[in-house]
């Protein structure tokens, strides 16, 4: 077992944390928010996400979980450190690395034997070596340190199963010997751990986000191919999942990705590679992609009604994905923004992220659930896939609005069961009064029943 350190508890640092001392170790968590700390001493969560709290718990009463807000009661005595603070967007584009540096600094100053620094954070390719040489002008002659990268593939909405299931851990450095030291950390895992270079390890991170945001693109893309030429991009995009050489993951046409890591990370590689004298045509595309589907809504939903002065637009879902709080790129607020710029009433609701949301929509009304949101609106437009809006009484919903519009942003309803109900069923990528019924068994084999026309 080792003694650890977290800088950053956002969902990254304390998922790492709880996750490390649920493994047996002994984490402080570290952050400079003295009022976050102290409600985490409380219990009191800055995120939701699904089994953290009852983990965080769980192990602070054991004693294996502390927080935090002095790098001096955090970094003298740990083994290792990980850095897991914010990396944000800049003006152009690029990882804004100011917390990076001052983590690096503040652990350095307080370093009193060897000690690893772990990158956790997503940070551009060459962070390794330059956090690597600040520490190297702060730290005491009394200790020393190596590097590590160690990037992380969580996923918010199901991030403690991501971390004590992993495809795979990456580390990176220069002195393999604390490489494995933290692979170490992972044993009980039983995963596959990849050990390469620092500038290695950094890439591999934001390879793979940029390619599972070219994924969601690219589906979204033949999803608008699909809306004109009368297919239904549900079913293509299954039978497209079902060669293994491209899988089922990441091919759901909607309304795009968003998040702290895909627009930030394709963004971010995007500018490292133009800097860098490389031409990232790709990549801008994935972006603009992602774009055009939040506009491409606005346009049906102003298609439909002639306009959208003084209509009235209920929003279901406004956390950038379902199982999270998380508002940060969510497709929901800039949907909102061009909603009410061309003068359209919104009421939205999102079981979780309401109370976040009400610094960044003061002009929309948050309702206490769907049925209150869909209440004498002109269209309602599903935007997060939560569980709850695929259990809706859709014919109680229908009964209470003013039109019949409904936007699937997420391909949740069946298009032939909304019309149905009297609805005007608007999906992505869908052509109306299609119904599918999946893949099924039949035998030995596997069928799969095309959509009826």
């Amino acid at each position: 077992m080792a003694t650890i350190g977290v800088v950053g508890t956002g969902y990254v640092g304390l998922v790492t944390g709880a996750c490390f001392a649920d493994l047996g170790n002994t984490v402080t968590c570290i952050d400079i928010d003295v009022s976050k700390v102290e409600n985490l001493k409380k219990g009191i969560l800055p995120i939701f996400e699904p089994g953290l709290e009852e983990m965080v718990e769980r192990n602070r009463k054991a004693g294996r979980l502390n927080f935090t807000s002095s790098y001096e009661a955090g970094v003298p005595g740990a083994d290792l450190v990980f850095i897991a603070v914010n990396t944000p967007s800049g003006a152009e584009g690029e990882a804004d690395l100011k917390y990076t540096r001052a983590a690096a600094q503040s652990i350095a100053k307080h370093i009193n034997r060897h000690t690893i620094i772990v990158n956790k954070s997503t940070v551009p390719i060459g962070t390794g070596d330059w956090v690597a040489s600040i520490a190297e002008k702060h730290i005491k002659p009394s200790g020393s340190f190596a590097v590590v990268s160690n990037p992380e593939f969580l996923r918010e909405g199901s991030a403690i199963n991501d971390f004590t299931h992993p495809d795979r851990v990456v580390l990176g450095s220069t002195d393999r010997t604390a490489a494995l030291r933290v692979g170490e950390l992972y044993r009980q895992l039983r995963c596959p751990v990849l050990i390469t270079d620092l500038r290695t390890a950094e890439m591999i991170k934001y390879a793979s986000n940029a390619f599972l945001a070219t994924k969601i693109s690219f589906i979204n893309e033949i999803g608008s191919i699909c809306e004109k030429l009368g297919a239904d991009v549900k079913v293509v995009a299954q039978g497209m999942g079902l060669d293994k050489r491209i899988g089922a993951a990441f091919l759901d046409a909607g309304l795009g990705f968003g998040g702290s890591c895909f627009p930030k990370d394709v963004r971010a590689l995007a500018h490292m590679a133009a800097i860098n004298g490389c031409h990232p045509q790709l990549l801008r595309t994935v972006l603009e992609i992602n774009r055009d589907a939040r506009r491409a809504i606005i346009q049906k939903v102003r298609d439909y009604l002639g306009g959208l002065a003084d209509r009235t637009v209920a929003i279901l879902g406004l956390a950038f994905k379902p199982n999270t709080d998380d508002l940060r790129e969510a497709p929901a607020l800039e949907i909102i923004h061009l909603l009410q710029a061309e003068g359209a009433v919104v009421k939205a609701y999102d079981p979780v992220a309401n109370e976040g949301a009400r610094k960044l929509l003061p002009e929309t009304t948050l309702c206490a659930d769907a049925y209150e949101a869909a209440q004498g609106a002109d269209c309602l437009i599903l935007v997060t896939e939560w569980n709850e809006f695929k259990h809706l009484d859709m014919g109680r919903i229908k009964a209470s609005m003013a039109h019949s519009l409904l936007i699937d942003g997420r391909n949740v309803w069946e298009p032939g069961e909304m019309e149905s109900l009297g609805f005007t069923y608007l999906g992505v990528g869908r052509a109306s009064g299609q119904h599918h019924n999946g893949v099924f068994n039949l035998g030995n084999a596997k069928v799969t029943q095309a959509p009826s026309m």
